[in-house]
């Protein structure tokens, strides 16, 4: 799925630029096609496409120097997209055969497109989360239109911490190492999906990824086609969750990320229950009935009230010990 080019005036459209561009001490000199953004007033550009890196350390996409890299693959090809603010506009940025193609795509990748239309009357409902609207209005979901390398990451979060995950994610993609176009360096274009498919379960044992989540990658990256040609969100998650070892968590973070759902919840997650029961309505636990029954005056943007309340840094108490942190390579 790749969402269309826009039509809304005031964003110009990509034009051909050539000549010496550096950063990290590394030069670029090949032509790269640009595009000026006009995000709204407020605009924060880290906030918003923080979502869009695993990590500060993501070997596909990262924020330096206050300019957002994002690797990608499109049907022309390779593509290197980057973001960087400049006095009040938004500068996009592509590299690769695939330039031109994530420049047509820039402003949702940044999340200008993302439609907040009647969430402030919704946000209303609760202090909080109208005081959270008003705090991060320069907050946006980006869509990517990209179903499977958002995929990928979230079957690897499946059931583990976040180290864990990152740690079997970033061996992955190093493991089908591809350069991307573009000045920064390293960083990695997410694997083809075909190749992912093609490789035994064995393979990402080593990177501490089990038979269970491996055959899941296997399954989805041998359909991924199918699933980039779904029209909505709604379609993609009936896809998804149709396919073993796919959940309604797993559909919602990449729906989330894809298509900008604004309402996707991920339902299912250790931690957010317990963040929206302490924050809206003083539980320090709450289950997934319980989430849903306090986020339900906001539907249509109850993913986006999560955001703001992860935004905020807002946590329910603690008690007990962390989960711990394993490896199924030695297993």
């Amino acid at each position: 799925m790749f969402l269309p080019a826009p039509t809304r005036s005031g964003y110009g459209g990509p034009r051909r630029w050539s000549g010496t561009w550096q950063s990290g001490g590394v030069t670029e000199t090949e032509p790269a096609a640009t595009r000026v953004l006009r995000p709204p007033a407020g605009y924060r550009l880290a906030a918003s496409v923080r979502s869009l890196t695993f990590s500060p350390y993501d070997p596909c996409a990262r924020i330096a120097a206050g300019t957002f890299w994002w690797a990608t693959r499109t049907p022309d090809g390779p593509a290197t997209l980057a973001l960087r603010p400049a006095g009040g506009e938004l500068v996009a940025e592509g590299y690769g055969p695939g330039a031109e193609h994530v420049l047509a795509r820039a402003d949702s990748i940044a999340g200008l497109r993302d439609d907040l239309t009647g969430f402030t009357e919704l946000a209303a409902a609760h202090p909080l989360v109208a005081r959270l609207a008003r705090e991060h209005r320069g907050l946006r979901m980006p869509a990517t239109g990209q179903v499977f390398p958002r995929l990928l990451r979230a079957v690897f979060e499946q059931k583990v911490t976040g180290k864990e995950a990152y740690r079997a994610y970033a061996a992955t993609v190093r493991h089908f190492r591809e350069p991307a176009p573009g000045p920064l360096q390293p960083l990695l274009l997410p694997p083809e999906a075909a190749a992912v498919a093609a490789t035994p379960y064995w393979v990402f044992h080593p990177f501490g990824v089990e038979q269970r989540r491996a055959d899941t990658l296997r399954r989805v990256a041998a359909i991924a086609d199918r699933l980039e040609r779904c029209a909505d969100a709604t379609e993609a998650t009936r896809r998804l969750t149709a396919v073993a070892g796919i959940g309604p968590w797993t559909a919602a973070e990449v729906v989330r990320t894809a298509y900008g759902d604004p309402d996707a919840v991920s339902v299912g997650d250790y931690h957010i229950p317990n963040t929206v029961a302490w924050a809206l309505a003083g539980e320090p636990r709450g289950d997934d009935a319980r989430m849903l029954a306090l986020l339900e005056p906001f539907r249509g943007h109850r993913g986006r009230v999560c955001l703001l309340l992860e935004a905020a840094g807002i946590q329910a108490p603690k008690y007990g010990p962390r989960a711990p942190i394993r490896s199924f390579a030695r297993f």
